[in-house]
């Protein structure tokens, strides 16, 4: 699947009890767990043992794994946990009825610890698997996890200059927080009856699309 070197396939099946059996996870994440995931496949390790790329400073292996599910849509937290549980960065394969997404995260080294922190996830649309926007690009470990994620982001991280991967999602997240500040005024506006209120509230709602724009 992805046009991947045969070197890097894995194809071991992972019992998705691990991930909650013995850890203290909420009653609802359990749930999500049983309810919405089939199967647990881990597709590939792509390492530098593993095809000819060179060690990367942040990134020592990308896993894909592929999630069959019950449902064409799974929740959130399931990703986070198995993000919290595998020490490297994953590119997840979601499937369903033949259909694929891609699902992603910007995961990074936590300030003094070997753990990592996950801070947005990115994902495709449905698509058949062939469809994925997803190449194995770069010459490092970091390029190419670096890569796979904008692939997946799509236009959401299209790099403005030369900018860094984690600009690029920092940027990214102000204009999500900046677009949910601006469509909660929105609402506001609608529902504000005093006009001279109203003269208020729209002088902030130009700075704030200022702002989105200069994003």
């Amino acid at each position: 699947m992805l046009g991947l070197p045969k070197t890097t396939e894995f194809n071991k099946r992972i019992p998705k009890q691990k991930f909650y059996e013995n850890l203290t996870v909420t009653p609802g994440l359990k749930r999500a767990f049983t309810e919405q995931v089939k199967i647990i496949w881990w597709r590939n390790k792509i390492a530098a043992a593993t095809v000819n790329l060179a060690p990367g400073e942040a990134v020592t292996e990308i896993e894909v794994l592929e999630l069959r599910l019950n449902q064409p849509s799974l929740d959130e937290s399931v990703l986070l946990q198995i993000d919290r549980e595998i020490p490297y960065h994953i590119l997840f394969l979601l499937e369903y009825e033949g259909k694929y997404q891609a699902w992603i995260s910007y995961k990074e080294a936590a300030s003094g610890s070997s753990t990592f922190k996950v801070s947005q996830y990115y994902h495709t649309d449905w698509m058949a698997s062939d469809q994925l926007p997803l190449r194995m690009e770069g010459h490092s470990l970091d390029a190419v996890y670096e890569n796979f994620v904008r692939q997946v982001a799509g236009e959401s991280l299209a790099p403005a200059g030369a900018e860094s991967l984690h600009d690029s999602v920092e940027r990214d997240l102000r204009r999500q927080q900046l677009q949910k500040q601006i469509t909660a005024l929105e609402n506001k506006i609608r529902k504000e009856k005093q006009l001279n209120r109203q003269i208020e509230l729209n002088g902030k709602l130009k700075s704030l699309r200022k702002k989105l724009d200069k994003l």
